[in-house]
């Protein structure tokens, strides 16, 4: 028997219980907390979720402090962007 199906995807385990919006959100948290990243350091598609908010890379090891489920938070993202606005505008 599958535990889940192409539709539902990870949230199949639960069949009818819990309501729709709950288990779309359940999994597309899942999906993305499961799914691998390139990992900063080497460049590599090998970064995993450990834990809450750890990140390890398969290839090099290297262990990187991020989101609870993704590596890069939206926040932080913009806190990037910034800085590197304002290193251009002091490279100019």
């Amino acid at each position: 028997m599958f535990s889940h199906t192409k539709k539902v995807g990870p949230t199949g385990r639960f069949g009818p219980r819990y309501g729709l919006k709950i288990r779309v959100r359940v999994r597309d948290v899942e999906i993305k907390a499961k799914k691998k990243y390139k990992c900063p350091v080497c460049g590599f598609p090998k970064l995993k979720r450990a834990s809450t908010s750890i990140w390890v890379c398969g290839k090099c090891g290297a262990k990187i402090a991020g989101g609870a489920y993704t590596p890069e938070t939206g926040a932080g993202k913009a806190v990037m962007k910034a800085i590197r606005r304002i290193v251009e505008r002091k490279e100019e």
